[in-house]
């Protein structure tokens, strides 16, 4: 923003030189042509004529231009704190990402956007107001010094209300964006869940809680717009009494002849232009609460969060031995590894562990001696295929969401094991078929089987398999065991996190996370 701070402070000055010289050869014209019959002549009037539309002129020109290069500094900005953010947050471990998903979409996808107002209209006011206002009131004391009297004494009363009703304000950006928040997360939970409800026959109750959810959300949008509706009155009032006080001022001098017409009408003319950029400040600075809330709110998701840099070290996967100190145990190539324990006992975090995406909870996890904190992270994911617990789906065709961790050896092999050709045979372009916004969305079931087929038809030397077989029948279970089960014999590392006793019988080695019980076949 730097360059386009600098370009709006100088179109700034442009705009005040041309307004106060605008206005003393508006008062000159006035005045010359009431005091003056003799010059009461269009040609007479006519270069001062020019000038003044030359002065207006100029001052339209830079103030266009000034909200030119605001818009254009306000998008750069937006887009560039959206992309910080979406980095930092999705270079966070699953853990930490869930906790603040919710925060991080609401300011990526809405909270930032208020930042525009802040950029296009509160920062060029600020500017205008450090230069407009103290240059009208010097030019208002060049032609009359109690008027600019007058002025010195009522300007402060503008931003002591400003910051009075700034204080309140700044709460009410900062509880509204927090509601918005909470509103958010609650309304996608609920469609979340509309397709559960609609198969229980509930589906009916959602529609009474999205509009109980939308009139919150509405009370808290019109409650902010009070605020700043209120406020903008009390400045506007203030701004009012001050130029009334140079006007009777001025009136009651003119009366009695103790000033000449020009200097009274400069005043007059000069005296508005001393509290509007205040009070344009005002306006726009609750304008731009909510914008400064959430960039606030944005900087405190990239600050704590920093990802950590990824080692520099390479090793090859195929045949190295995982070693997990938290667990006693190695995961060996060639053999299946089933994790398996009450819920919360850490399961999902070992995995996640080996990818280098959380911290052990003890010790190290090393491959062929490395410890995974040391490797280069690109090259260790390349040699890896993951199922995680809710198989991810990017916007885009089925093909490219298959070939996620790279290109599949056998494509539709991988769609056989895994079940995926029977919800593949019903979608209306098959392996072209757009999926996400403006597509066609997957039920469970079959993002489950997408997943699985992501990690079949791979060529990866490690799997690593949260629940693999959630979510799908009898018989396709032991369809998919079998081929995870023939990947483990063909040499890959395999490590599978199960409960129910189909997957406990394809281990070769069973962990019982809690107490740490090793169990061998």
């Amino acid at each position: 923003m730097r360059r386009f701070l600098a370009a709006s402070v100088g179109c700034g000055v442009v705009v005040s030189a041309a307004t106060i010289a605008a206005a003393v050869v508006l008062a000159h014209i006035v005045s010359g042509v009431i005091t003056d019959p003799t010059s009461r002549t269009v040609s007479h009037w006519l270069p001062a004529l020019t000038v003044l539309a030359g002065l207006w002129t100029v001052r339209f020109l830079a103030q266009w231009l000034q909200g030119r290069l605001s818009q254009r500094g306000a998008t750069a900005v937006i887009a560039d704190l959206s992309a910080q953010v979406l980095r930092a947050v999705t270079a966070l471990p699953p853990r930490h990402l869930a906790a603040v998903r919710d925060e991080a979409a609401t300011v990526v996808s809405r909270g930032l956007d208020g930042l525009r107002p802040f950029f296009t209209g509160y920062l060029p006011a600020v500017l205008l107001a450090g230069i407009l206002t103290p240059a009208a009131v010097l030019a208002i004391l060049m032609v009359d010094w109690r008027s600019a009297v007058i002025v010195v004494i009522a300007l402060p009363l503008i931003p002591i209300f400003m910051i009075l009703i700034g204080l309140v304000t700044r709460d009410r950006s900062a509880a509204a964006l927090a509601a918005m928040t909470t509103l958010q997360s609650r309304l996608l939970d609920l469609v979340a869940g509309i397709p559960t409800l609609a198969a229980l026959g509930r589906a009916a109750g959602s529609a009474q809680r999205i509009a109980e959810l939308s009139a919150a959300h509405r009370r808290s949008a019109m409650a902010t717009l009070r605020v700043a509706f209120l406020s903008a009155l009390v400045l506007e009032l203030l701004a009012t009494l001050g130029v009334a006080l140079v006007a009777v001022s001025v009136g009651l001098r003119l009366v009695f002849g103790d000033m000449s017409l020009f200097a009274g009408l400069a005043a007059l003319l000069l005296a508005p232009e001393v509290f509007w950029p205040l009070r344009r400040v005002g306006v726009e600075f609750h304008a731009a609460q909510d914008g400064k809330a959430a960039a606030d709110r944005a900087l405190a998701l990239l600050e704590p969060h920093a990802a950590a840099p990824s080692g520099t070290r390479t090793v090859p996967a195929r045949g190295a031995v995982i070693h997990v100190d938290d667990l006693r145990a190695d995961l060996l190539p060639g053999r299946v590894t089933v994790l398996t324990g009450p819920n919360g006992c850490g399961k999902s975090t070992t995995l996640q562990a080996i990818l280098g995406l959380a911290a052990p909870r003890s010790g190290r996890i090393t491959v062929a001696g490395v410890d995974v904190a040391d490797l280069a992270l690109p090259d260790w994911w390349r040699q890896i295929a993951w199922l995680p617990h809710r198989p991810v789906l990017v916007p885009g065709t089925v093909r490219e969401n298959l070939e996620l961790f790279g290109p599949l050896d056998d494509l539709e092999t991988a769609c056989r094991l895994s079940g995926f050709d029977e919800a593949l045979a019903g979608l209306p372009d098959g392996l072209d078929t757009v999926l996400g916004r403006d597509g066609v969305g997957l039920s469970l079931g079959q993002r489950q089987r997408l997943g699985l087929a992501r990690v079949l038809g791979s060529a990866a030397a490690v799997l690593l398999l949260d629940e693999p077989t959630a979510h799908l029948d009898a018989a396709l279970e032991t369809r998919v065991l079998t081929a995870i089960a023939a990947r483990a014999r063909a040499g890959a590392t395999v490590v599978v996190v199960g409960h129910r006793d189909p997957v406990l019988s394809i281990g070769d080695r069973i962990v019982r996370m809690g107490a740490h019980v090793l169990a061998e076949h």
